[in-house]
């Protein structure tokens, strides 16, 4: 059985939490799930051994003073596989401020949206929009109402059997949102389409409430 590794905590409050660990050779932590966001800034040199879901391993070389980040829900269990102590501080960051969570929130909405749409997934798409919802088409025509976007949505799949948004890029700045793509189809008379092209978004919280889609003419 491998030895614990030490966890002694130097900050707990409500912003953020910073764990020194420290670790024997062959020490481990025992199997976790972050459930924030996190920075690793190593106190030594070392090699981390990482059991991963699945049965995988892996190893990490830390360099003392060089951190580097990790996103929230990262699941592992950390281990000590080289020969001599390391230690490294665990900065959580427990509570983002609410501009920035709520930024992160509709970009994952954004992600979803194209997800939605490349997947020519009408309720996925629906998910993302705010109950009083509008969408403005690239030739100009205005559906409002959740009812009439989804029917556009659902004539705009129809009438692109084959077609696909790649190249989705995002960015949020307050209640506007904006995704850039290049879209590629093939309509229903197998007339193939390329051309680059636009959303820009109102946002209700982290809901869509306009879509307003524009492209390139030719």
């Amino acid at each position: 059985m491998r030895p614990q590794a030490e966890p002694v905590v130097h900050i707990d409050d409500a912003r953020f939490r910073v764990t020194e660990w420290r670790f024997a050779p062959g020490a481990e932590t025992g199997w976790h799930r972050h459930g924030h966001d996190y920075v690793v800034v190593p106190l030594t040199d070392g090699t981390l051994g990482l059991d991963i879901p699945g049965g995988a391993q892996t190893q990490a070389q830390l360099a003392r003073g060089v951190p580097y980040s990790r996103s929230e829900g990262v699941e592992h269990n950390v281990t000590n596989a080289g020969d001599a102590p390391l230690s490294f501080l665990e900065i959580e960051v427990v509570d983002q401020a609410p501009e920035a969570a709520l930024t992160r929130a509709q970009l994952a909405t954004l992600e979803r949206l194209a997800a939605g749409f490349n997947a020519r997934d009408l309720d996925g798409v629906m998910g993302c929009m705010a109950e009083d919802c509008s969408y403005r088409t690239a030739t100009g025509e205005l559906h409002e109402g959740a009812a009439a976007v989804r029917a556009a949505c659902a004539a705009l799949f129809a009438a692109w059997p084959e077609a696909a948004w790649t190249g989705v890029q995002h960015a949020v700045a307050g209640e506007t949102g904006l995704s850039s793509w290049r879209f590629r189809g093939r309509d229903a008379a197998g007339n193939a389409v390329e051309v680059a092209g636009c959303d820009l978004f109102t946002f209700d919280g982290d809901r869509i409430a306009c879509k307003d889609s524009y492209r390139k003419a030719g």
